[in-house]
């Protein structure tokens, strides 16, 4: 007999919402169970259909040694997210189980975004834009609300992947700033040859006025912006962390703002998602908090649904996905 063998369905687990042609995508071809942990009227399905799961598809929840060992049919975890931090990568590895990532379709929003807060940290667009929502607004303003330039500033940019380089371009080739950044690998980028320096660390935090943390979350990285690295930077400097929270020590970060030797600072992400109501950050008058928006436009985080959905089928079929994680460096 000859043709095209027909492909086994499996139990796929979606563990966050998706959007209904991509869902539908994967019920073509395979058992669906809709369960998102996060949702109390949720978590009992999404723990029942573990056992069965050969696929799982979602983000934004930790899939740790506890959640793995429950479903030992389990064969891909596809992400829909660049990072990978909520995955126990070492256990994914030693299990066989392939993990999936979205890079590239979220580079350039996310570099949007920390711009953004990059200009309104600088102008103190958020505050300035509240003073007239208040009424405050009934003369011309003096230098007590004056902003800073951003163009001419040197940004220093802490990692210099993807989102990095994309950020580099924006203020090298848009604002005329020069471009200090470094990495933890040397890195090619011809469009940014004649822009951008790579420095160490301590020159990084020394020369730039203006920080954007771009890192991944990794043993190395975590906590690796505190109090030393704080009095390191130019007195009136700018932070922006639109990578992860936990790179930055949020009580150092507090400290250095309270002592001005951090003029101000711009933050998408924190140590804990949603911003705890208490958190000091949530109403600092120095601080630009935005809700973990990095990725969060129509077009982009359908890309990232699209391309995560074409990730698990594609393994599930047992094929090489278009972007699989390595986790060979876990």
């Amino acid at each position: 007999m000859t043709g095209e063998r027909k492909q086994e369905r499996k139990q796929v687990l979606v563990f966050r919402e998706l959007p209904e042609h991509q869902l539908a995508r994967i019920q073509a071809v395979h058992e669906v169970t809709l369960a998102n942990p996060r949702v109390p009227q949720q978590a009992d399905a999404f723990r029942a259909a573990l056992p069965s799961a050969q696929g799982m598809i979602g983000s934004s929840y930790r899939i740790d040694e506890s959640v793995l060992d429950l479903a030992p049919r389990l064969q891909v975890i596809s992400s829909i997210s660049v990072g990978v931090d909520n995955y126990a990568l070492a256990a994914l590895r030693a299990r066989g189980i392939m993990l999936c990532h979205t890079p590239g379709v979220l580079t350039e929003t996310t570099a949007d975004t920390i711009f953004a807060l990059i200009m309104a940290t600088s102008r103190r667009l958020v505050e300035l834009a509240q003073y007239v929502r208040d009424g405050h607004w009934t003369r011309n303003i003096d230098e007590k609300l004056f902003g800073w330039d951003v163009h001419g500033k040197t940004l220093g940019i802490l990692g210099f992947g993807r989102i990095g380089q994309a950020l580099g371009q924006r203020a090298a080739l848009g604002f005329g700033m020069p471009v200090l950044y470094y990495n933890h690998h040397p890195v090619i980028a011809p469009q940014l040859a004649a822009h951008a320096l790579a420095v160490s660390f301590e020159q990084l935090l020394k020369r730039a006025d203006i920080i954007a943390v771009t890192l991944p979350l990794t043993d190395a990285t975590r906590g690796m912006i505190g109090a030393a690295e704080f009095a390191a930077m130019k007195p009136g400097a700018i932070l922006v962390n639109g990578s992860r929270g936990a790179i930055v020590q949020e009580d150092a970060l507090l400290a250095a703002l309270d002592s001005g030797r951090l003029r101000a600072a711009g933050l998408d992400v924190y140590m804990t998602e949603p911003l705890p109501q208490a958190s000091p950050l949530r109403t600092h008058p120095r601080v630009v908090a935005l809700p973990h928006i990095g990725s969060a436009t129509h077009e982009t985080r359908y890309a990232m649904a699209e391309l995560a959905t074409t990730n698990l089928l594609e393994a599930l079929a047992g094929n090489l996905p278009p972007a699989a994680y390595d986790l060979r460096k876990a």
